[in-house]
């Protein structure tokens, strides 16, 4: 694990984030069309949603992406209000034109997450985070921190990402594409919170792992 004094970690921080935004310049185009293959369980923790059908409430997605998730919300839920928060301009333009036949109280803010964007008036009931914490590095720690102060007391965080594998290669594989995966982000979600559901699946007979969190604060 590497280890950062203060203003390397701010250096790394805003390095990992210029990264972020030229590697989906490209991945933005094709995203939809190719994450079915890997992406797994994501469909599975929408149904953790806690929600009627009618209910209002508010949710916010970190690293939301092409609004993949938010989308099939608003359409389950009318009256959801969707806060989507991504580094990458070119994923929130595909949200957005995704999103705009949805009816839905919607915002969309193209910033990092983190101790410096206390923009949030309103605290969501519930902070989704779909594959995006694994690729959050070195400051996934400090997001974690940011969710659990944003959360309302008996709020949600539902999480759903890469977990581990006992192979290199595909740690490698997956490195190449700015994802850590070496089992680090379950214990501290279940340090956080009080864990609802806490589940470690295999994907593709075993090649990887993927895990599924639900937590309250």
């Amino acid at each position: 694990m590497v280890s950062y004094n203060n203003q390397e970690f701010r250096v790394e921080k805003v390095r990992q984030q210029e990264r972020m935004c030229r590697y989906y310049r490209f991945q933005s185009k094709i995203y939809d069309w190719t994450r079915w293959a890997f992406l797994f369980g994501r469909t599975r923790i929408l149904k953790k949603l806690g929600f009627d059908h009618q209910d209002k409430f508010r949710i916010m997605e970190v690293g939301c992406g092409t609004g993949f998730n938010l989308d099939r919300i608003a359409r389950k839920y009318p009256n959801v209000e969707l806060v989507g928060i991504d580094v990458s301009e070119n994923m929130l333009e595909i949200a957005e034109k995704k999103l705009k036949k949805r009816k839905n109280k919607k915002v969309f803010h193209p910033l990092p997450y983190g101790k410096d964007t206390d923009f949030l008036f309103h605290p969501p009931d519930i902070i989704l985070f779909s594959y995006s914490l694994t690729m959050i590095n070195p400051q996934w720690p400090e997001l974690l921190e940011k969710a659990y102060r944003d959360l309302p007391e008996g709020g949600k965080i539902l999480v759903i990402d890469f977990h581990d594998s006992r192979f290199q290669w595909f740690k490698s594989h997956l490195g190449n594409h700015h994802v850590r995966m070496d089992r680090h982000l379950l214990p501290e979600l279940q340090r956080l919170f009080k864990p609802i559901e806490s589940k470690v699946n295999s994907a593709y007979m075993g090649v990887w792992q993927y895990f599924l969190f639900v937590g309250e604060k």
